[in-house]
């Protein structure tokens, strides 16, 4: 009797519960849409300067390539940095004519290398990142290796967000596309060990940037 009437209870709760009219159900999201806020075109070095110091990194504003090679040089200088490695012939070309020391080979890099001076492929905005991949002389081992790691990059190749920075390797390397894409988000760091940060622990201790204003003013 007691488990009848319990039934016929839950049955016409049920029956109660169909009778009413649906809940409101929310719109479907538009997945379409931007997931934050656009970066302007005129503000992306700034954001990006921002982003990328926060993460630890040293910036270094050039207004054209002539200011690049006072600011390397006055740099390598302060940092007492007598080896620098460049693999990139572009690079190294450049470099020679400036006057500015480097070591263009292998050998003696892993007892020698103290700095390294790469290109990148983009510089990502929302996060302060550089993009960097295999595809340049540098390789892989040149910008993960030694303890300080310079990057040269135009304004030119700064993108608002990830997507945008991996279109252009993309539409850049077409079905070559590179076997490694890394990006780099200030120096190396870890807190795995009773939680106290360790710089360069898995890789550089220092990411420092040259940013070549080659925008129309």
């Amino acid at each position: 009797m007691y488990e009848a009437k319990s039934k016929e209870i839950v049955l016409r709760r049920v029956r109660e519960a169909l009778a009413k009219s649906a809940p409101f159900l929310p719109p479907t999201p538009d997945f379409t849409s931007p997931l934050h806020t656009p970066i302007a075109l005129e503000d992306l070095s700034v954001v990006f300067a921002e982003n990328f110091i926060k993460n630890a990194g040293v910036f270094i504003y050039c207004d054209n390539e002539e200011a690049f090679f006072d600011q390397l040089y006055i740099y390598k200088k302060e940092q007492n940095l007598q080896h620098l490695y460049v693999w990139e012939p572009n690079l190294q070309n450049a470099l020679h004519h400036a006057g500015i020391e480097f070591s263009a080979d292998q050998d003696g890099f892993v007892r020698d290398a103290e700095a390294s001076l790469t290109t990148c492929e983009s510089l990502i905005t929302r996060t302060g990142s550089v993009l960097v991949s295999s595809a340049n002389a540098g390789g892989r081992r040149l910008s993960i290796y030694p303890p300080t790691h310079m990057v040269v990059a135009k304004a030119s190749q700064l993108v608002p967000d990830i997507k945008d920075g991996l279109q252009r390797i993309r539409d850049k390397y077409k079905d070559n596309f590179p076997s490694m894409v890394s990006m780099v988000s200030g120096p190396s760091r870890t807190a795995d060990i009773e939680k106290t940060l360790v710089m360069g622990a898995h890789g550089p201790k220092q990411l420092v940037l040259f940013l070549i204003d080659d925008l129309p003013h």
